[in-house]
């Protein structure tokens, strides 16, 4: 790590977005508009968007880096020492919403928090991970992506995988539905032992991962044929994403309690939604087979 660790996290962060906007502007064949923005406090930062492309009906991959004067509750509930203290956020995240029914939605952050206790001591934790939300589940692909999770943490001990795949078994499920909202991945925050420079490479080893666990089931699916009764379901459990988002989701009561710029941090949503009341799939169809493996199992 150079003198200022800063500058050079953040130019990974950055660099990690262009990567993969640059990937998927290749899969779509068009261009992502980039939006750039200011936070009220300090900082701010790059939406990189798609929308009504024909490979992904929405995609964003943000960047951000912000500082402000009170950390917000979301954060700090759980640390009482820094509560209310100044603070620099800073990281990458990105949800894709495909427009085709048998590619899944995805969600991926990674991102680094600072401030200070009330002893005036430096306090930083690192964060992230990536999950997957099939609409029709293959599970060739579920194994794949989590064999890319696994390979990702696997040079850090052979724990680190089973602990954050659990944490995102437990973080990623809709408790007012009592259900998982998709077959997981991993998830972890709090990041800061042994050391910044190991909890670094762990946040840095996530990221760089994602294109690889992602990207060959949209080459995969992209192109699978679909009718109005694969596109009503997706719509349909696009609701269940919403509902977590806006309910349960760390990084979205981050973004606005904190001042964050509402507009990207909605990018989140899909563009298109139906809410269906007491809706149940025909039994043993494609549909109602989804329901079983919204559940923990192992993957690898």
């Amino acid at each position: 790590m150079n003198k200022n660790p800063d500058i050079e996290i953040q130019n990974y962060f950055v660099n990690l977005q262009k990567n993969i906007v640059n990937i998927l502007e290749k899969i779509e064949g068009k261009e992502f508009l980039s939006d750039s923005w200011t936070h009220n406090q300090g900082g701010g930062g790059l939406s990189r968007v798609i929308e009504g492309g024909n490979i992904f009906e929405r995609a964003a991959v943000l960047f951000s880096s912000v500082t402000g004067e009170k950390l917000p509750p979301s954060a700090s509930n759980k640390r009482p020492d820094v509560n209310g203290m100044p603070w620099n956020a800073m990281g990458v995240s990105l949800v894709i919403h495909p427009r085709n029914p048998y590619v899944p939605t995805t969600h991926m952050n990674v991102r680094l928090i600072r401030t200070f206790n009330q002893k005036g001591n430096n306090v930083f934790w690192f964060g992230g991970g990536m999950d997957l939300t099939p609409y029709y589940v293959f599970e060739d692909d579920a194994k794949h992506f989590h064999k890319i999770c696994f390979d990702s943490l696997k040079p850090f001990g052979n724990d680190y995988y089973q602990k954050y795949k659990t944490w995102c078994d437990n973080y990623f499920f809709i408790k007012h539905r009592n259900e998982h909202r998709g077959i997981g991945g991993i998830f972890f925050d709090d990041l800061s032992e042994p050391n910044f420079d190991s909890s670094f490479l762990v946040t840095q080893s996530v990221g760089n991962s994602f294109t690889e666990a992602y990207i060959p089931i949209v080459e995969k699916r992209c192109n699978v044929k679909y009718g109005e009764l694969e596109k009503e379901f997706q719509l349909y459990r696009r609701s269940r994403y919403v509902e977590f988002n806006l309910i349960y989701d760390r990084g979205t009561s981050f973004g606005l309690q904190s001042g964050g710029r509402s507009e990207s941090i909605l990018l989140s949503m899909p563009p298109e939604v139906k809410w269906k009341f007491n809706y149940k799939p025909s039994e043993n169809s494609p549909e109602s087979l989804l329901s079983q493996y919204l559940q923990p199992r192992d993957w690898l």
